[in-house]
């Protein structure tokens, strides 16, 4: 199914590219939630009286993404985990609950934006990744404390 791109699609393209897809993933997914329009001639004219206005919006929601992800940066999220050995921690620090630190913040980040490479299972300062947009990927602090003290 070839379709016109109306936004930026992490694993597909731009604005304005013009993409083939699975029927089912363009029909149930990209063209209900108005992500992309079918690639006929008169949607291709629509799309370029609008590609201005398009691309601006997509400029804008760029912005606002990089204005979020240096805010995210500056945070220093804590947690108190039990601890084996004041060092090893219990089970491990999830996507879950790092999601419901940074509610706790004011940032309301769905679980699946959050990139961990592994489970945080170590006291000690760590590192994890939010993906705030597909150019965009802000660096978070997490201190995680031994409950021993």
């Amino acid at each position: 199914m070839q379709l016109i791109l109306l936004e930026r699609i992490e694993s597909l393209g731009n604005v304005g590219d013009e993409v083939t897809v699975r029927p089912g993933y363009g029909r149930n997914f990209l063209i209900p939630r108005g992500k992309a329009s079918e690639a006929t001639n008169g949607n291709r004219r629509i799309f370029e009286r609008r590609r201005t206005q398009l691309e601006q919006q997509q400029s804008d929601v760029l912005a606002i993404a990089k204005t979020a992800a240096e805010k995210i940066s500056a945070l220093k999220l804590e947690v108190i985990r039990a601890t084996s050995d004041s060092k090893h921690l219990y089970g491990s620090v999830g996507t879950a609950e790092l999601a419901s630190l940074l509610a706790e913040n004011d940032f309301a980040i769905e679980r699946r934006h959050i990139l961990l490479d592994e489970p945080i299972k170590e006291v000690g300062e760590q590192q994890f990744r939010v993906r705030l947009h597909p150019d965009v990927v802000a660096e978070v602090s997490l201190q995680v404390i031994s409950e021993q003290h």
